[in-house]
């Protein structure tokens, strides 16, 4: 992708990494349903000309998906696709693809917060160098087969040897491989999972918004730490009293004043 659609993939990631970042998302459901959109943006050219239609107001645009996908996927894919569809793409095409990247990543999100991200990445490339020394396992999920058939190969391979995400996100690229070779398809997953795992997502809780500045100090404090690029999901909760809480995968960093008080009431009750 070149100009605004990078833009737009980047301002949707950003959005994503917000939902996924609530306890409550259901991620599971969240991707399957972007999964599905992809799909059909994939299939149907119109439709997605008409949703990247620069003539037609953003909000025109947002509307239309909102008719078309209310009640049919899940309030949050409906929300995060109205709002890709309010950016503009220098092509049709890459709204779709945004869209099956979106998909993947949300896949990942989820084993993030389980913490069996570095799994996945694993399963992936080792199935895409399995892939890549077997030509006839790969002529077997060509598409060329029946997708039951290729579904069935994959899980006889994978279920209950590889992480469930991975099989998962094997198994979309096998059924719906899109013109690609499966291989050529499992590289790019494990490509886009290489890149997350060099971007963590700290889930910041606040009594009040933090400014910029803030952001950007907490930012830069956290990569110092991690090593790594650091995205920050803020959401507010006065119980907190003052002060924050940061949660990265399992780390708990509680700098809450509700903590601190909590903490010396246990002392004074020592």
């Amino acid at each position: 992708m070149r100009g605004a659609s990078r833009e737009s993939l980047k301002a949707a990631r950003e959005s994503l990494a917000a939902l996924t970042g609530v306890p409550t998302t259901d991620v599971t459901a969240l991707s399957d349903d972007l999964a599905a959109i992809a799909a059909l943006l994939g299939s149907e050219v119109s439709l997605r000309r008409l949703l990247t239609d620069p003539a037609r107001p953003g909000d025109a645009r947002a509307d239309l998906v909102t008719e078309l996908l209310s009640g049919k996927v899940g309030e949050n894919a409906v929300e995060l696709l109205a709002g890709l569809v309010r950016s503009r793409w220098s092509q049709p095409r890459d709204l779709a693809e945004a869209i099956d990247e979106l998909s993947v990543e949300a896949e990942l999100a989820l084993a993030e917060r389980a913490g069996t991200l570095d799994a996945v990445e694993d399963d992936l490339f080792r199935f895409g160098r399995i892939l890549a020394a077997e030509p006839e396992l790969t002529q077997g999920l060509s598409e060329r087969i029946p997708v039951r058939q290729r579904s069935g190969l994959v899980d006889s391979l994978l279920a209950g040897k590889a992480n469930p995400s991975a099989v998962r996100l094997i198994q979309r690229v096998v059924a719906d491989p899109r013109g690609v070779p499966v291989l050529h398809g499992v590289e790019r997953l494990s490509a886009i999972a290489a890149a997350h795992r060099e971007r963590i997502t700290a889930l910041v809780t606040a009594v009040i918004p933090l400014t910029e500045a803030q952001r950007e100090r907490l930012t830069a404090i956290l990569a110092r730490g991690y090593g790594k690029q650091i995205r920050l999901n803020v959401e507010l909760d006065p119980e907190l009293i003052g002060g924050l809480t940061i949660r990265i995968g399992d780390d708990l960093i509680d700098g809450s004043l509700a903590a601190m008080l909590a903490e010396a009431s246990r002392g004074f009750a020592a």
